[in-house]
C-alpha cells in the first residue's frame, strides 16, 4: 500500500509563488496514474504568480478563502470549493483571508516544469 502524510513530504517553492508538496505522480505509482496531486499553501496577503499550464488543472480548497483568476474572470473561492482551469489559461490565486489558503491541485497529465509558463 502506498500512503503519504503531508507533514512528512518535503516542501519546495513553486515558480508561481506557492509552497508545494508533491503527493503523487506517475513516478510514485509505477506509472499507474497519468495525473499528479499536490498540496499547495499560500500565506495570507500572498498570491501565486500569473502562469499558464499546457495541461488542465483542478483546484480543491481545503482551507481558507481567496480569489481565483482565470483569464479575465475572477471569483471568490472558499473551503470545499473546486475550480477547473482549462489548459493554456492565464491563472493565479490570491489569499484574501487571515489564514493560510491550502489547496489540493490535480494536474492532468502530470505536472512537468516544461509545461508551465510563468510571466
Amino acid at each position: 500500500m502506498n500512503t503519504k502524510e503531508i507533514e512528512n513530504l518535503d516542501a519546495f517553492s513553486g515558480n508561481e509563488g506557492t509552497q508545494i508538496r508533491q503527493i503523487f505522480s506517475p513516478n510514485d505509482t509505477d506509472n499507474a496514474i497519468r495525473y499528479s496531486l499536490a498540496h499547495c499553501t499560500i500565506k495570507p496577503g500572498s498570491n501565486s504568480k500569473p502562469h499558464k499550464m499546457k495541461t488542465s488543472e483542478i483546484y480543491y480548497i481545503l482551507q481558507g478563502s481567496g480569489i481565483m483568476h482565470i483569464e479575465e474572470e475572477q471569483k471568490t473561492v472558499k473551503k470545499n470549493e473546486t475550480i477547473f482551469v482549462p489548459p493554456m489559461s492565464r491563472q493565479f490565486i490570491e489569499n484574501n483571508g487571515e489564514n493560510d489558503l491550502i489547496v489540493l491541485c490535480i494536474v492532468d497529465p502530470a505536472w512537468k516544469q516544461e509545461d508551465e509558463i510563468t510571466e
